[in-house]
């Protein structure tokens, strides 16, 4: 980040991070130096004892610091740059997927990514993955600027991306029809004059519902489909996007956090709001250009078995936004 945003930042978290002057404590660490010290280490993964060297404290002193400037920092920002999602909020972001990525009544993408981290004891195999790794799984709703609009942090690795999101919060609120989604509005085709459900756009592991959608499979291939899957993978890379940007920038997720669950789900949660802080302050287009060869690495991944739930509401949703596609191509 350039110091325009640190500054912005500093002002908002410095109440939090302050510490009084007492007979016992004549110096105290400042929050500047607070701060510092923490995006130091989201940075650079640096260990508690290699901060400690460079910044001449003690291990566990880094390591507290860290831990109160992560919550301070989710705490303070989250309510400006990731506020609960409202349904004026909800038909915006519809508005710039439709503009920017020619995806009608498009709410979000959704996505997971697994955070390595250290394994837990006494845990067994919840957090190995398919990768073979230990992690903890951070599942992100995006808008069109690639910013999170939704972040749940803490499902185990061993969880797919469906069953992650089948058991979160945001599932329950979803089907408890909580989540402040707007009411069915007709599509830009006048022609059509159905009201359509918004919808959240994900990959094959995420089940087919009313508000999710999901790619036709492969082997119900035709040139119609084809073209539906391909606009539909346009919208949905805004959360692939994001992931990159956060790969490339803080290199903390480039190796396991060794850190208890609890913080490594507060370093998660304190490195998405800081995401959004940056490309409120900087734009999204330097951030892309920056991590143009981490998003690419990141779409190469392994493909997962698709989700086999759907329910009638969700097909009959998906095929008349394909046919809509099919009267509208670019």
């Amino acid at each position: 980040m350039n110091m325009d945003t640190f500054d912005v930042i500093m002002r908002l978290v410095h109440y939090k991070l302050i510490k009084n002057w007492t007979n016992c404590n004549k110096e105290p660490i400042t929050p500047c130096e607070r701060l510092i010290i923490a995006l130091r280490f989201l940075a650079t993964g640096s260990l508690f004892t290699t901060l400690g060297f460079s910044f001449r404290m003690g291990r566990s002193t880094v390591a507290d610091i860290v831990k109160e400037t992560c919550k301070a920092l989710w705490e303070v920002l989250q309510p400006i740059y990731m506020p609960t999602p409202t349904e004026q909020m909800f038909r915006s972001v519809a508005g710039e997927y439709w503009t920017k990525w020619n995806f009608p009544n498009c709410i979000g993408s959704i996505d997971g990514k697994h955070i390595r981290m250290r394994c837990p004891a006494g845990s067994g195999s919840m957090y190995y993955n398919y990768k073979g790794y230990n992690s903890t799984v951070l599942q992100a709703v995006a808008d069109a600027n690639s910013k999170f609009l939704m972040v749940e942090v803490g499902g185990y690795g061993k969880q797919s991306d469906g069953g992650t999101f089948s058991s979160s919060d945001m599932y329950r609120l979803l089907n408890e029809e909580k989540l402040n989604v707007p009411p069915d509005t007709q599509l830009p085709d006048k022609s059509l004059k159905t009201k359509m459900s918004f919808v959240f756009v994900g990959d094959e592991a995420y089940p087919l519902l009313r508000n999710i959608v999901r790619p036709f499979p492969r082997s119900q291939l035709t040139t119609s489909i084809e073209y539906f899957n391909s606009r539909l993978s346009r919208a949905r890379k805004c959360v692939e996007c994001a992931f990159g940007i956060m790969n490339a920038k803080w290199r903390i997720l480039w190796k396991p956090i060794e850190t208890s669950p609890n913080l490594a789900d507060d370093i998660v949660k304190c490195i998405c709001i800081l995401h959004n802080v940056i490309i409120d302050h900087e734009g999204i287009d330097l951030q892309l250009e920056e991590a143009a060869d981490y998003i690419y690495r990141d779409l190469e991944r392994t493909r997962l078995p698709a989700s086999k739930i759907s329910t009638n509401a969700g097909r009959y949703v998906r095929d008349y936004f394909k046919k809509f596609m099919d009267r509208n191509k670019l």
